[in-house]
């Protein structure tokens, strides 16, 4: 009897699974491409992908190439294409080097997302969690806070090609012009804010030639990082201020050692989860209104136009959130 039992409950038992596994297979995939892998800010993105995924059925993945090469973004792209996946999420490298894989993905019936890359050609919508202005003024504002108002400034950027970054970039120029005379820009702008070792060698060479330099702003995750790391090895804690978007975990320490001064940023996760929530949406062919709620934006007012759906919602960084932000894996 006890033998029938255990028999009957195996079968049953693998019978339900074999149900899962069918149920996994038929699910539709959604994947994902970032910049590039490996680093906190899009590991914190694919526990968002993943979990939303589960949440919703869905077959949600990341891609994260081994460096932030557009080139490597379009084959990832070819890829899934292929593998024939529903929807295709996307955080740009290159905008324009994009376009026609994009436009090739849509071709052929696959839902194209963004983020990080507003009024990208090729898309059917683009999110973003904060605003151009909002966020670069915001970073513009606090240093100059920090810096009292004058000094020489550099600014970093993922790459001269990531419009967002970009856009971040020439609204804190712009506010700092507007509102602080007596701050001096520094160049143009510099590339190298998703590659740590380059931001720090970067911003090592412009402390050796520019003795009156007094802050950095970094837009792209490995900025704040790599120049915070070459002000301690200067000894310029307290004299020259690193302000920019980071993840907490990676740069907790550098931010209680002031050589980080601080910043703002969104939630990575919660942009990995708006991906997924956002292709649930699209695959069960709703179409996105005005005035609608769509977890993880609230209610979005959506330019249509340009296929936009830009909220904000800015996390401050600083030494009193950055331990709470790193407890969540942030």
């Amino acid at each position: 009897m006890i033998k029938t039992f255990l028999a009957a409950a195996l079968a049953a038992s693998l019978s339900l699974a074999g149900a899962f596994s069918v149920a996994a297979q038929d699910a539709p995939k959604v994947g994902v491409v970032v910049k590039i892998g490996g680093i906190p800010w899009f590991n914190a993105m694919e526990a968002g992908i993943k979990e939303r995924g589960q949440q919703l059925g869905l077959d949600a993945f990341m891609v994260g190439p081994t460096s932030a090469d557009p080139a490597l973004q379009v084959r990832a792209i070819e890829d899934l294409i292929a593998q024939g996946v529903k929807v295709i999420g996307v955080v740009p490298n290159d905008a324009k080097v994009l376009e026609p894989v994009l436009t090739k993905a849509k071709e052929k019936g696959i839902i194209v997302i963004t983020h990080e890359s507003p009024s990208q050609k090729g898309a059917d919508w683009d999110f973003e969690l904060a605003s151009s202005q909002g966020f670069g003024e915001a970073h513009g504002k606090l240093l100059a806070e920090k810096m009292g108002g004058k000094g020489e400034y550099a600014v970093f950027v993922g790459s001269l090609t990531v419009p967002l970054h970009n856009a971040w970039a020439d609204a804190a120029i712009a506010y700092i012009k507007k509102n602080y005379p007596e701050m001096t820009l520094v160049g143009e702008r510099y590339g190298v804010a998703e590659d740590v070792d380059k931001s720090r060698s970067t911003a090592l060479d412009l402390i050796s030639a520019h003795p009156n330099l007094k802050g950095f702003l970094a837009f792209g995750s490995q900025g704040p990082i790599g120049a915070g790391r070459a002000i301690e090895e200067r000894r310029k804690v307290g004299e020259i201020f690193v302000l920019g978007p980071f993840s907490p975990g990676q740069g907790q320490k550098l931010v209680k050692s002031d050589a980080i001064s601080g910043g703002f940023m969104w939630n990575p996760k919660q942009a990995g989860e708006v991906f997924v929530t956002m292709a649930d949406k699209l695959l069960k062919g709703e179409e996105i209104k005005d005035g609608d709620e769509i977890e993880g934006l609230g209610v979005v007012h959506p330019d249509f136009q340009n296929r936009n759906i830009i909220v904000d919602q800015l996390v401050p960084i600083n030494k009193d959130t950055v331990a709470d932000l790193a407890a969540m894996g942030l």
